[in-house]
């Protein structure tokens, strides 16, 4: 089988592409833009295979994704603007990538009778109380920005399936960590930052729970979805790994020996949902998956992760990162306003 992988340069999709390679035999075409969180690192020596390749562009060109498509035999749609905090600061470059791209991944995919996965988020679904789970039948209710785009996105997967017939299924998962994820994420900023001795900024009181999963187990879910799932459904996958973020925090600085006061509690987020938590019974009973990692293991691996490839994190926290939504805020003040006005530049 010839896979398409889209955004398989960032932290879930090099995660996949990875297994790919060194369990099967398939053939893997990456098309990543190389934005602020694609990484070509992240899949060094995948060429060896053989069964490699990647092509640079944007799930928004249909002439990228015509020139990557080509022999595939399924789409797996990984890109997507993932930053809560950045998609609150400007829902248009989430509205772009994460609806207009999946939609010309779609046409793409239906043209050519192709299977499609869309890999999407718990946070579609909104905010859940202390009791109880999210289920694949529980109303989207997103929040955010971010999570308002994937919800639309999950809606347009559904109607190319009743419209136009597409082969297509959803997952959706919780919160991901283990090696090689952006440091703007909750784990390895705290992680990173720690190692530094730097602050580790904890928003509200700390207690937002979300469901954990380590990237590898989530990959095998999507293997395991995209070879078994029914056409039409979505799957929640979860290794019922419910954590509040303090607990998180304070897990990290015990593995480190970092004290305590190197927390500090900032102002909360607009829209912080309190809850996630998703109960996977379709994806264990129905196709079979189970998670293999611990999540004290997992977190252990982590740790050693960055902890041994400090020059990996350093190069993306030097700040450089922040270079590609510079350009970005810069060029849409410009087509806005042609006379620079002296507005700041958020980053």
């Amino acid at each position: 089988m010839k896979l398409l992988v889209t955004g398989g340069a960032g932290f879930i999709g090099a995660c996949f592409v990875r297994q790919t390679i060194a369990d099967t035999n398939d053939e893997v075409v990456v098309l990543d833009s190389l934005t602020y969180a694609g990484n070509l690192e992240n899949l060094a020596g995948l060429e060896e295979s053989g069964r490699f390749k990647f092509v640079r562009g944007s799930i928004c060109d249909p002439e990228a994704v015509e020139e990557a498509i080509e022999g595939c035999d399924a789409v797996l749609n990984f890109a997507a603007e993932t930053h809560v905090d950045r998609s609150i600061t400007d829902p248009g470059i989430f509205v772009e990538t994460n609806v207009q791209g999946p939609r010309v991944l779609m046409s793409a995919a239906q043209t050519r009778k192709l299977r499609y996965l869309q890999v999407s988020t718990d946070e579609v679904y909104g905010s859940l109380g202390p009791d109880g789970y999210f289920y694949e039948t529980t109303p989207l209710d997103p929040s955010s920005p971010y999570a308002a785009s994937k919800a639309s996105a999950d809606l347009l997967v559904g109607a190319y399936i009743t419209t136009f017939g597409l082969d297509a299924v959803i997952t959706r998962c919780g919160n991901n960590y283990g090696p090689y994820q952006f440091p703007e994420k909750l784990i390895p900023l705290f992680i990173t930052n720690a190692l530094e001795g730097r602050e580790l900024p904890l928003y509200g009181d700390g207690l937002n729970v979300r469901d954990w999963i380590h990237v590898e187990d989530h990959a095998r879910a999507i293997r395991t979805v995209l070879e078994k799932g029914e056409t039409g459904k979505a799957y929640n996958v979860s290794a019922g790994g419910e954590l509040n973020n303090r607990q998180i925090c304070e897990r990290i600085l015990e593995i480190l020996g970092k004290p305590w006061d190197l927390v500090r509690f900032v102002d909360d987020r607009p829209g912080h949902d309190r809850r996630y938590a998703l109960d996977a019974t379709l994806l264990r009973t129905e196709l079979g998956w189970e998670p293999q990692v611990r999540f004290d293991a997992g977190m252990q691996g982590t740790i050693d992760f960055y902890r041994d490839n400090t020059q990996w994190w350093e190069r993306i926290k030097s700040g450089e990162y922040m270079n590609y939504y510079d350009r970005m805020y810069a060029q849409r003040l410009a087509d806005s306003d042609p006379q620079p006005s002296g507005q700041g530049v958020h980053t």
